[in-house]
């Protein structure tokens, strides 16, 4: 079990975590993100909206351009009232529950600061008290701070917070053959951290995409697809896949067993089904496989782009997941059988 904490996603991964994105706060994993890919070579760009992006040109000028996207931001909670002794009154950023997370230790990103608090239910020692706690109306952020100390620090209505740094993880268990790794949210860090790895293999093994390719890192998934929509609407690309996660709804066929999944259909839309057999053979020719997946609650960056007419064809896929929007618990190898099949998608995907 020692070895595999030094397996590459693990690593990179805990690096990311360090670093809290909420929706709309995204710059700081932006920078390192950013600093990255220009250690590896490339020539990043940070967009107006705040997408980091890097182009490769393709052997092939016939070839459509194709965006391969995964999101910077993370689930949070927002501020939405201080009270009198420095109490937050909080609501969900994304989709967040706060039964999700129970009374915990937060980060609030402030404008100049992080302040920490516990996001705190109360007391249940009260004649009577009745399990609850379902709605962030009762709940609220303890500080220790006056609303002067919290103005100091740039926190104010519309600040956001999420879970403290030691409860993020990466957390490893189960068998030490094959083991499992747990991890507050691989939505969306388990995306970058794969194409961060895509862009290295890109580069130490000297891959010529088949066409045009953009690698991109977006921001406000959470809230909207905002970034996606900015960076569609600007590029036009005719494929836009984005690399997410794929969580195991009730009664789901998909597994924890080290393959990859992709979205056949979700909320907004069915996905480009030749694209979806495109991914299918691409991770055959790749040694491993990728189980296919149906959503009625979920949506994607790719989803959004296409309900918005920013890309003709569109894709999911990413890491099949136990739990969502809380501690997530994945497969480690199906880091490696994800980035075994973009790599291949990315130098021949076409039948």
């Amino acid at each position: 079990m020692a070895s595999a904490l030094n397996h590459p996603a693990l690593i990179l991964l805990s690096e990311l975590l360090d670093i809290p994105a909420p929706s709309g706060r995204e710059e700081r994993l932006g920078e390192r993100v950013s600093t990255k890919t220009a250690d590896l070579g490339y020539v990043p760009v940070t967009d107006g909206a705040g997408n980091v992006v890097v182009r490769l040109s393709g052997r092939d000028s016939a070839a459509p351009l194709t965006v391969i996207a995964a999101h910077l931001d993370e689930i949070a909670m927002v501020v939405v009232g201080i009270g009198d002794e420095g109490a937050l009154r909080v609501d969900r950023s994304g989709g967040l529950y706060p039964w999700k997370l129970g009374e915990c230790p937060v980060d609030i990103v402030g404008d100049g600061e992080v302040v920490r608090g516990v996001l705190s239910y109360g007391s249940t020692h009260t004649k009577g008290a009745e399990p609850g706690g379902g709605q962030w109306s009762d709940w609220r952020v303890v500080t220790g701070l006056s609303r002067e100390q919290l103005a100091a620090a740039g926190v104010r209505v519309g600040s956001t917070a999420v879970p403290f740094r030691a409860m993020r993880g990466p957390v490893l268990f189960g068998d030490p053959a094959d083991p499992l790794v747990a991890a507050w949210t691989f939505d969306d860090r388990g995306g970058v951290v794969t194409l961060l790895r895509l862009l290295e293999s890109i580069r130490d093994d000297a891959i010529e995409p088949e066409g045009d390719l953009i690698i991109a890192f977006t921001v406000h998934e959470e809230g909207g697809c905002h970034g996606a929509k900015v960076l569609a609407d600007r590029e036009r690309p005719e494929v836009f896949l984005a690399v997410d996660g794929c969580p195991i709804p009730p009664g789901s066929s998909l597994k924890l067993d080290g393959r990859p999944g992709t979205w056949s259909k979700d909320s907004v839309t069915h996905f480009d089904q030749r694209l979806v057999q495109a991914l299918l053979r691409c991770a055959r020719a790749a040694g491993t496989e990728l189980q296919t997946a149906v959503y009625d609650a979920a949506a994607s960056d790719a989803s959004e782009v296409y309900a918005s007419g920013g890309a003709p064809r569109v894709g999911t896929v990413g890491i099949v997941r136990e739990n969502s929007h809380g501690y997530e618990v994945a497969r480690l190898s199906v880091f490696d059988n994800l980035l075994k099949t973009l790599v291949r998608f990315v130098q021949k995907w076409r039948a």
